[in-house]
């Protein structure tokens, strides 16, 4: 074994500095490792190399070995485990160099199928009192041994390797962070598209469709199910199934709290995952599994009050899904959650608000156009009583009666013009204004004057009109609800910058601070109806003088 001159391994270790600084300019970390493997060979002039790498806890998890073909590496069993020399090595701040592997007593032996080694010579990788790997090198092409000068160029070429595996595995992690970050943010987008998009939705179903064709269509899954729980049941019905080409994802399409993986999750209030091998793989269907499933996320929607229902998703998979997936679905359920019982809400003050009005059309009609009649019966028999002994008495409380007849009549039209809902559809506002004027005198006998431009003189946006219509029909509804009123004025006019709408009447007037007590929402739904498009309106009123309500808008949408 002939030692190199001074000159000589200066040389190489020129040329090892010049190979090595093209490492650090490679950031994948699998081709790097491959690089000073070879690297380390070429430089030992050695038969087989290997690159070990450590995990953060000390153990094996990268081993790349270079000099043996792709038939023998899969002829050996497995990879080494780190015993024997490369354990020495991976516990030793310092090389370990090895003229005859088979003598040494540290040794444990190879694998069978494992090329015959006989010299080894073994460098750690440090990066300043950690060590990311270890260089393996055996057998020296020439036959001998490994060398002092072999040992310190390797000693060098770690240095290196150190540097460049540190940039790459940091690399790494950025690279993988902003993966993740990319991903978020995409995952925040859909949530809030799905909102957006849901923010006009009023039907459950609707918006349970939407939800999940998107969660679908993003997440690449082939079937997703919803189950809900009625608000007078104990148990969660499928609502909803998506997968054209799927079967229902479970054997029942109802469970009990606790029951199977969709009562599970509700019980819990928590992902549940269900594997075809699993416990839960008796509910899973024998179709879904002829399709290829092998496992089943269900995902709960929980409000307020508690669990409201089950999003069930298929993956072709064994595995579960990542941490960003089921924090996107998890949040989509939390939202969808809300917006169900949101919904549900609506539906529960729409239908008491139905009953209230009920309520107060029903007392309405009792203290008033019923009574009115019954006091027309009573009219009338006192007027058969004495329709023998007075005559002209009798005539007139008859009379009498057909005029309270005809006042309960245009009481009851009152009622039909309130209740009748109408819209302006494409008419022009003063056309749809005078259809307003002679529907209202038709059903009341008041006399109504209307007046105005020509009709298709005033353009502004139809939201504009409909507004200054239905603010109309409301002024009208009341007025034959409570005026009283002999004559009604409706003026309406064009200014610089807004149209203007009056309407009066010679009524018996009201007090406008209790007005709610008696006109129900009628003013503040005028006023909403406004101020929705950039108006305004003002009542005026007093008691026994009649009415004046003036609202405006825009002449354009600001």
């Amino acid at each position: 074994m002939n030692a190199l001159t001074r000159e000589q391994l200066e040389d190489r270790l020129a040329a090892l500095h010049q190979a090595s600084l093209e490492l650090v300019q490679d950031f994948s970390l699998e081709s790097l490792l491959t690089r000073i493997a070879s690297l380390a060979r070429e430089q030992a002039k050695a038969s087989y190399a290997a690159l070990g790498v450590l995990s953060d806890n000390g153990k094996l998890e990268k081993f790349i070995p270079i000099g043996m073909t792709d038939q023998e590496v899969a002829a050996v069993p497995h990879l080494p485990k780190g015993l024997g020399l490369l354990g020495v090595l991976m516990r030793s701040n310092k090389p370990v160099r090895v003229n005859n592997i088979a003598a040494d007593r540290r040794r444990v032996g190879f694998p069978p199928h494992h090329p015959a080694m006989t010299s080894f010579l073994g460098v750690p990788i440090r990066q300043r009192d950690r060590q990311l790997g270890q260089i393996y090198l055996t057998n020296k092409i020439d036959g001998t041994e490994f060398t002092a000068e072999d040992e310190l160029v390797m000693e060098t070429l770690a240095a290196y390797a150190a540097v460049a595996i540190s940039n790459a595995k940091l690399y790494q992690q950025l690279t993988q962070r902003d993966r993740v970050l990319t991903q978020r943010n995409e995952n925040l987008a859909l949530v809030n598209n799905l909102a957006a998009t849901m923010a006009g939705f009023s039907d459950i179903n609707q918006t349970l469709d939407k939800v999940l064709t998107q969660v679908m269509e993003y997440l690449h899954i082939q079937c997703g199910e919803i189950y809900l729980k009625p608000e007078d049941s104990r148990s969660f019905s499928l609502v909803l199934h998506k997968g054209e080409k799927f079967g229902h994802i479970w054997t029942n399409d109802k469970f009990h709290t606790g029951e199977g993986a969709v009562g599970s999750t509700a019980a819990l209030n928590q992902p549940h995952f269900s594997f075809v091998d699993g416990e839960d793989g008796q509910y899973i269907h024998p179709d879904a599994i002829a399709n290829g499933v092998h496992l089943v996320a269900s995902f709960p929607i929980a409000g307020r009050g508690g669990p409201m229902g089950v999003l069930c998703v298929t993956s072709r998979e064994s595995r579960q899904p990542d941490e960003l997936d089921m924090q996107l679905l998890s949040a989509i359920c939390s939202w969808l959650g809300a917006v169900v019982e949101n919904m549900r809400l609506g539906d529960q003050q729409r239908r008491l608000a139905i009953l209230e009005e009920r309520e107060r059309i029903g007392m309405d009609l009792h203290d008033g156009i019923i009574q009115s009649i019954y006091a027309v019966g009573l009219t009338l028999e006192h007027a058969r009583l004495i329709m023998k002994e007075t005559p002209d008495q009798s005539r007139q409380r008859i009379d009498q009666a057909i005029s309270d007849l005809n006042s309960t009549i245009r009481d009851i039209r009152a009622y039909i013009l309130d209740l009748r809902p109408r819209q302006l559809h494409d008419d022009d506002l003063m056309r749809g204004l005078r259809k307003l004027a002679t529907e209202f005198h038709n059903n009341t006998m008041v006399d109504v004057n209307l007046e105005g431009p020509p009709e298709g003189t005033i353009d502004i946006p139809s939201n504009h009109s409909l507004a200054l219509f239905l603010i109309c029909q409301e002024a009208l509804s009341n007025i034959a609800k409570h005026a009283r009123a002999a004559h009604v004025d409706v003026v309406l006019w064009q200014s610089s910058d807004r149209v203007l709408l009056e309407v009066h009447d010679d009524g018996r007037g009201f007090d406008p601070e209790k007005a709610h007590l008696t006109l129900g929402h009628g003013l503040s739904n005028m006023q909403t109806r406004a101020r929705n498009v950039g108006g305004e309106v003002e009542i005026t009123s007093e008691n026994s003088s009649g009415t004046t309500i003036l609202a405006w808008v825009p002449l354009t949408d600001e």
